[in-house]
């Protein structure tokens, strides 16, 4: 079961810039919500704290939603770990409501600032090092935020239509599986806005296509 930030730590995430996520506090609790994956320290000086996607979400929770989800895991519920987790297309009956779409627009706007953070030159337009050592997740969040639906299925085991991201055995690439033509096109031009290199192929026994998409560096 997952503990909800303690009182003192909710206030810290509240008070969070709204725009760069940038904490305050002391060190014993920028410390924990680091430990617990809410914040990030800056590597270069002056070595400023920032939440995380994870954090970013939180901050966009009541904390009465929070306390719930927490009570609703002791009862036997679905586990969470806290972290935001981008849907990779063939899980089971994916939530879309409005409750999803306000996580994945957070998780992806606390992105774009780790991006800025973390890239030498600050540049927002391309991927940084937390994306290309989590290329499936990264791929799947730049797809659901661009409004794109994943694959699901449905409690008799169908498959609803969507896209699915994989990991492949090429080093930083991914593939996307979409069954539709013009959506698995769709798919390449948001990955290409989100920075991403991207290639269609033909699966050459199945004459199925199909993306691989590579984090670009320039």
């Amino acid at each position: 079961m997952t503990r909800p930030p303690t009182a003192a730590q909710r206030r810290v995430i509240d008070a969070a810039d709204p725009v760069t996520g940038r904490l305050k506090g002391t060190e014993s609790q920028l410390a924990a919500l680091v430990k617990r994956g809410l914040a990030f320290r800056h590597p270069r000086p002056p070595h400023d704290h920032f939440l995380t996607p994870a954090g970013h979400r939180i901050r966009e929770e009541a904390p009465a939603e929070t306390e719930a989800k927490t009570e609703t895991q002791g009862a036997g519920g679905p586990a969470t770990t806290g972290v935001f987790a981008a849907r990779v297309g063939g899980e089971e009956s994916p939530d879309a409501g409005p409750s999803r779409a306000r996580e994945v627009h957070s998780a992806w706007q606390g992105l774009l600032e780790l991006r800025r953070m973390t890239n030498p030159d600050g540049a927002v337009d391309r991927p940084c090092a937390w994306e290309r050592t989590h290329l499936v997740q990264a791929a799947a969040l730049a797809l659901e935020a661009a409004g794109h639906r994943p694959a699901g299925a449905d409690p008799a085991g169908a498959d609803t239509e969507g896209y699915r991201v994989r990991a492949t055995p090429q080093p930083e690439a991914v593939a996307v599986r979409v069954p539709d033509t013009e959506a698995l096109r769709a798919c390449a031009a948001t990955l290409e806005e989100a920075g991403w290199q991207v290639g269609e192929y033909t699966e050459p026994r199945t004459r199925v296509r199909y993306l691989l998409a590579s984090p670009r560096r320039k």
